[in-house]
């Protein structure tokens, strides 16, 4: 009977003679560096399938070449200091041109339109490359070797939007006053400053007929390693084929394009990945309110009607689900949450602080978490009973950690409540008011606090759920009167709600990928509404749930919600 052979030597048929050892080392080295945690030896060596001195051996020679270090208090590997060595070696010699031609390429037979690359020069944007679209019927103004203006320019404000504030202020200081060589270019500082934080939080710009008229783009950034923008990549258009839903569908193909081309992707809070969409949508679930919201968000319902914003295309929405009649307010800066005020209207969690909002529009701030220029935004915010507005913060670019949770008095007073948050989400009350909960959407984790309501004070934070790769990203949340936590599953096509013991009690699949929120509304408050974002969806996806961006009513389970308690200020 012929013996087995082992496991470390099942490939040398098929590998190049003389390079087992070399192929084995690469091996190890992609399972260390795409663990989630720092590995055992014993782990390495079964997951690489190889015998314990076979994979002792090399691990002892890719250790002492720096590749990776081994840590002795824990007994686990990690990457060692040469990779970034090696990585600085790679950025001082990186080819931004050469390494960008396939993304052109790709990016010109995949849309049918002009794909271009452009670098910050000086004070100007420059195009250094450019694939043609084989159906251009337009001849575009820009060519390879022209300049346009960076504020007038998709490309210009993807670059614009990821400099340092200091930085981006110099430069836009020595363009004073803006020039305007389209109809709709942005001439005004303060509007184009409100324009790069939609940018930023997008993680895409669009020109729609700034650069010149008749002419539309979208353009993402291409970051180095310390994601500031070595370039950008667009696609550029008549305005006729380019129109602005286009330009949105086509803004996750920019984006992708950017991040193959440096292989930096930067932070974001919304993720690109969208799991595999459920068999069924469940029983009970209707269309509520037909949109296309880039970014729905804040549900609320008072005075009879669902309040809702979308944060990227600055709106609130006022909306009858027994009509589906919805009026739309444009909004002049992102708008994330509602919530009403004791004196009448309403107050809105906006880009410059908590605003009071009424039928016209935005109003005067009532309170500042951070300082004017801070590149954050107000985020996912709740009222406690006690009248006092709670609200999270989030870098713009969602960097790790720059977050907080803020509470804000009658008074207009702020204090920070948690720091260190990644991506602040969804807040809810227990009805008892002894529970605060808190999604951190960056860490996928649903957090607890001892809640004291008379204090206005968190204690022992703790973590109530957890939820891996796949699952979907938590949210926005409410509280149903019998403390179930209802909590929308971005990329995860579902609501789902769970015991006040943190056990999974019920799951609403719905027919889109990104749930954002929910609130319960209605007369009764019965009725579970959920918002939803298409912003990112490829256009398949978009094709696979054309209701992205609608607002749903979920009927029939059983639950109401709670009274939102108003802001005392």
């Amino acid at each position: 009977m012929a013996r087995s052979r082992p496991a470390e030597i099942e490939e040398e048929a098929a590998a190049v003679p003389g390079t087992q050892a070399l192929t084995r080392g690469i091996a190890l080295l992609g399972l260390v560096a795409d663990a989630p945690a720092p590995l055992r030896f014993a782990e390495i060596a079964d997951q690489a399938g190889l015998a314990r001195p076979t994979a002792h051996r090399i691990l002892a020679a890719l250790v002492e070449a720096r590749l990776l270090r081994h840590e002795s208090a824990t007994q686990t590997y990690a990457l060692g200091p040469r990779f970034l060595e090696m990585a600085h070696r790679v950025w001082d010699g990186f080819d931004l041109r050469a390494t960008a031609a396939p993304e052109l390429e790709r990016l010109a037979r995949l849309a049918g339109e002009t794909a271009r690359l452009a670098v910050l020069e000086g004070d100007s944007v420059l195009y250094v490359d450019q694939r043609d679209a084989a159906q251009e019927a337009v001849r575009l103004v820009n060519r390879v070797g022209a300049r346009a203006l960076p504020h007038a320019s998709a490309c210009g404000k993807a670059m614009l939007a990821q400099l340092p504030a200091a930085e981006r202020a110099l430069l836009l200081e020595r363009l004073a006053p803006l020039a305007a060589p389209g109809p709709r270019s942005i001439t005004d500082a303060a509007a184009l400053e409100r324009e790069l934080a939609l940018v930023a939080a997008r993680g895409y710009a669009l020109s729609l007929e700034e650069a010149a008229a008749g002419v539309n783009a979208v353009a993402a950034a291409v970051l180095d390693r310390r994601a500031r923008p070595l370039g950008t990549i667009c696609l550029v258009g008549p305005a006729f084929r380019m129109g602005e839903a286009r330009l949105h569908a086509l803004g996750r193909e920019v984006m992708e394009a950017a991040r193959r081309i440096s292989g930096n992707a930067a932070q974001s809070a919304m993720t690109l990945t969208v799991a595999p969409r459920p068999a069924t949508v469940s029983a009970g679930v209707a269309l509520a309110v037909r949109a296309e919201a880039l970014l729905g968000e804040g549900p609320l319902w008072a005075e009879g009607r669902l309040h809702w914003v979308d944060i990227l295309a600055p709106a609130v929405h006022v909306s009858d689900p027994a009509t589906g009649e919805d009026q739309a307010i444009p909004v002049e800066e992102l708008v994330a949450a509602l919530a009403p005020r004791r004196g009448g209207g309403l107050v809105a969690a906006a880009r410059s602080g908590l605003r009071l909002l009424d039928a016209a529009g935005l109003g005067r701030v009532v309170a500042a978490p951070y300082g004017q220029g801070a590149a954050l935004r107000l985020n996912d915010g709740k009222c406690d009973r006690a009248g006092r507005f709670w609200v999270g913060s989030l870098a713009l670019d969602s960097t790790p950690d720059a977050g907080a949770l803020h509470r804000i008095d009658a008074g207009g007073q702020v204090r920070v409540m948690q720091a260190g948050l990644h991506v602040a989400n969804g807040i809810g009350f227990s009805p008892d008011d002894q529970r605060l909960y808190l999604a951190d959407s960056g860490r996928r984790r649903i957090d607890v606090f001892d809640f004291d309501l008379a204090a206005g004070t968190l204690a022992h934070r703790r973590p109530f759920v957890a939820f891996a790769e796949g699952e979907g990203v938590p949210d926005g949340l409410t509280v149903d009167v019998a403390g179930g936590v209802w909590v929308a599953l971005w990329d995860g096509w579902r609501v789902a709600r769970y015991a006040p013991d943190g056990r999974l009690d019920r799951v609403v699949n719905l027919p889109v990928p990104r749930p954002t929120s929910c609130c319960f509304g209605g007369p009764d408050l019965g009725t579970l509404f959920v918002t939803s974002a298409r912003v990112r969806l490829s256009g398949a996806e978009l094709a696979a749930a054309p209701l992205s961006g609608s607002v749903f009513a979920v009927t029939g389970t059983g639950a109401t919600g709670l009274p939102e308690p108003p802001f005392h200020g």
